[in-house]
């Protein structure tokens, strides 16, 4: 975790490496979102309906919006620590950024693709702990970095209290 206070060399990127890392942030995000979604869809309408949900269970309306807002912010957020650091410099970090986003993508493939509430669970739980931890390492690098994970936290969050209840009241 030393990376998140290196004394490297300064990060610098012109105008246009800048922008083009932003959309990079925005491509990998919306890839990532795509993909979720496609698997989601295999069983939001079929397979989804069947479970038994409890009473604070959204609208299936508010799934979408709600996760464009998120990797919206997720890419950002990447983008703000790049900008203090670039990836050689917070090697942690990012590792860390690369492996909760492909927990993130993970858990729709076991939720809704394998059908399985308890894998899913498992994925999510692993989730929200790695975004805690970038939250925290992004804030060290730039505090509005760190911030705008925070409302993916608490999705996740959220989230994670959803499907640990579907999974005990579908036994």
């Amino acid at each position: 975790m030393t990376d998140t206070n290196s004394t490297a060399a300064p990060f610098h990127p012109n105008h246009r490496t800048r922008v083009f890392a932003l959309i990079a942030f925005m491509v990998l995000c919306l890839i990532i979102s795509a993909a979720g979604g496609a698997v989601t869809s295999t069983s939001v309408g079929t397979w989804y309906p069947t479970l038994e949900k409890p009473f604070f269970n959204p609208p299936n309306w508010l799934f979408g919006p709600a996760w464009s807002l998120i990797y919206f912010l997720i890419a950002f957020s990447g983008w703000r620590a790049w900008l203090k650091r670039g990836i050689d410099g917070a090697k942690v970090p990012f590792a860390i950024y690369g492996a909760q986003l492909t927990l993130n993508l993970l858990w729709s493939f076991l939720f809704f693709g394998a059908q399985s509430p308890m894998l899913g669970l498992i994925d999510i739980i692993a989730l929200l702990i790695l975004i805690i931890i970038n939250c925290r390492m992004f804030w060290r690098i730039d505090q509005l970095a760190g911030m705008l994970l925070v409302p993916y936290a608490l999705w996740v969050g959220f989230a994670t209290l959803l499907n640990g209840s579907i999974y005990f009241l579908n036994p």
